[in-house]
């Protein structure tokens, strides 16, 4: 296969690395539902971050798809342990509607400099991380995002005006949060 033909599929290589590490890195130490989760959420976040790189946006239908991710993995759940289930329901829909909440305010305070897929991303993502893990994503994706778009501004790579993909910094906040918390 030539590297014209492998193009399309080069960028999604290190997809499986990024679960092979997830598998081993917490195999023995979390539960086998939240690895589950965990694993939709590093492939939905990967995909994103991907895409918007390279189209700068969040398709609905990739954000649709991590809802209904979630709730085949979660609602099944519910006649297993209802009591835990219950624990994470609330911290999911927590993590849903802080998450939601915070980012539309940043984008009407922002006018619209922001994407609303970036809303719908983290509002969804914050159904797999729950209140305790979203803030830590939101904190590490911003500083990161504002940290390597400074850079970029002051080697006058880009301009005020330019649009920069947010999804990735997410997606790399969601690698630290999900791997070493």
């Amino acid at each position: 296969m030539t590297l014209e033909k492998m193009k399309p599929v080069l960028p999604y290589i290190g997809l499986p690395i990024l679960l092979a590490a997830l598998m081993i890195l917490h195999i023995n130490s979390v539960e086998l539902f939240r690895l589950l989760q965990d694993g939709l959420l590093i492939i939905f976040g990967y995909i994103a971050a991907v895409g918007d790189i390279k189209t700068k946006r969040i398709p609905n239908g990739l954000v649709l798809a991590m809802l209904a991710g979630w709730v085949l993995t979660a609602v099944p759940q519910l006649f297993f342990n209802i009591e835990l289930m219950a624990v994470i329901l609330w911290d999911s829909l927590l993590g849903f509607l802080v998450s939601g909440i915070l980012f539309l305010i940043v984008y009407l305070i922002s006018r619209k400099g922001l994407g609303g897929g970036d809303i719908k991303f983290m509002a969804i993502a914050g159904l797999y991380l729950g209140f305790g893990r979203v803030l830590p994503v939101m904190l590490y994706g911003s500083v990161l995002a504002g940290v390597v778009v400074g850079v970029l501004f002051l080697l006058k790579k880009i301009g005020k005006k330019d649009a920069v993909a947010f999804a990735p910094f997410l997606f790399i906040g969601m690698l630290i949060t999900t791997f070493f918390q």
